[in-house]
């Protein structure tokens, strides 16, 4: 028993010394932090170096004369325990009606997750606004040298808004070995993002790829000349009159926003998102967003699925639904994150969390429960 006590720890220290050469040869070592952390979490910022975005003259989101007078229905109640939230907030008619946190507050950051791709798309959207972006149409190549070739002068601004590039970008979120782990750890997005390759026809079939709006922040730095949190201070959060300062994750002290994942604000700041949409870009009578990108962002991009049929699901980084004759378009995180609009209704809600449910579809069972008993109720 000793003996075989004892090759066991001699292979495991073998194992573990292969293992620590391997990440310094390969110059891997994001892989340690993906190791120890073992998953993402909503407050990963804590272990992130972070730019912040601050605010300018503060204004809360008013309260409606009905806020918080009746309970959440008991139903939706118990989905948002069940899936370990910590924030939910609905807004209808520009007014919070309804607000509950679980083991957090309203002035809590979290992260956003996929969320911030959404942000990443309406920041586009301000640069198209400016003239700082000549048009969707416009090749990447015209801001990243290295897309001049090899099939990536094809690629544009439009087909990297709706997922439709083309790339080789393994969206896995398994493996620590994986591009995407590497990204979300890693301290070079620069390099990381450096093998990137033309896989497929650009513009054709939407395959959800978060290196592709990576890509995307990198080209809105460019033509602003800005990072992206300074432009999101500039262009929204200070226009917005968001509550709290925001932060955004950086891959390194001078590096660039993880602009596909790591936006963090609170349940109320982040609303603020889906009334510019709700208000067809329009902030209290500021036009930070041009009508006809919020329209064309959130109907259908004009692509196949991967099953090839046509999309009915997504368009420039927002996802979208219609449930009992409602049209619903709403920014999303892996954790459950969303932040969701209702025009009909004139609602937004937020729902902010660690848990997400499994999917529908292209949807999540959480969500959809959520709106249903949102739909039912308000």
């Amino acid at each position: 028993m000793k003996k075989i006590l004892t090759y066991v720890l001699v292979g495991l220290l073998g194992l573990f010394v292969i293992a620590n050469l391997y990440i310094l040869l390969s110059g891997k070592t994001w892989l340690y932090t993906a190791i120890k952390q073992m998953k993402a979490g909503i407050y990963d910022y804590r272990i992130f170096n972070n730019r912040t975005i601050a605010t300018a003259d503060p204004q809360d989101i008013p309260n409606s004369v009905d806020y918080n007078k009746t309970p959440l229905p008991a139903q939706l109640e118990k989905d948002l325990v069940d899936n370990s939230s910590v924030a939910f907030l609905l807004i209808r008619n520009d007014s919070v009606i309804a607000e509950k946190y679980w083991n957090s507050s309203d002035t809590a950051i979290s992260g956003s997750f996929s969320m911030a791709k959404t942000i990443t798309s309406i920041l586009t959207g301000v640069a198209l606004k400016e003239g700082k972006i000549k048009s969707l149409d416009q090749p990447v190549s015209d801001f990243l040298s290295d897309f001049k070739s090899d099939g990536k002068e094809k690629i544009t601004i439009r087909h990297l808004l709706s997922m439709s590039a083309g790339t080789n970008w393994d969206e896995s979120y398994n493996s620590p070995l994986s591009v995407t782990t590497e990204a979300y750890f890693g301290k070079d997005l620069n390099k990381t993002l450096s093998g990137i390759k033309a896989e497929y026809e650009p513009g054709k079939v939407f395959r959800y790829k978060s290196g592709e709006t990576q890509l995307l922040g990198m080209v809105v730095e460019k033509a602003t000349g800005q990072s992206l949190s300074s432009y999101a201070e500039e262009k929204l959060w200070k226009p917005m009159h968001a509550n709290h300062r925001a932060l955004w994750s950086v891959d390194n002290p001078n590096g660039i926003e993880k602009c596909y994942c790591c936006f963090n604000a609170t349940a109320r700041d982040f609303s603020r998102f889906g009334l510019l949409y709700l208000h067809e870009g329009n902030w209290l009578g500021t036009q930070i967003v041009d009508t006809a990108f919020v329209k064309e962002s959130t109907i259908p991009a004009k692509l196949l699925d991967e099953e090839g049929k046509p999309l009915d699901h997504y368009g420039l980084k927002w996802w979208m639904i219609n449930m009992d004759g409602n049209r619903v378009f709403y920014m999303r995180g892996i954790l459950g994150q969303y932040v969701a609009v209702i025009p009909d209704k004139h609602i937004v809600f937020v729902r902010l969390g660690n848990k997400a449910g499994s999917k529908v579809g292209p949807h999540r069972t959480d969500f959809l429960a959520y709106l249903k008993e949102i739909l039912k109720t308000y």
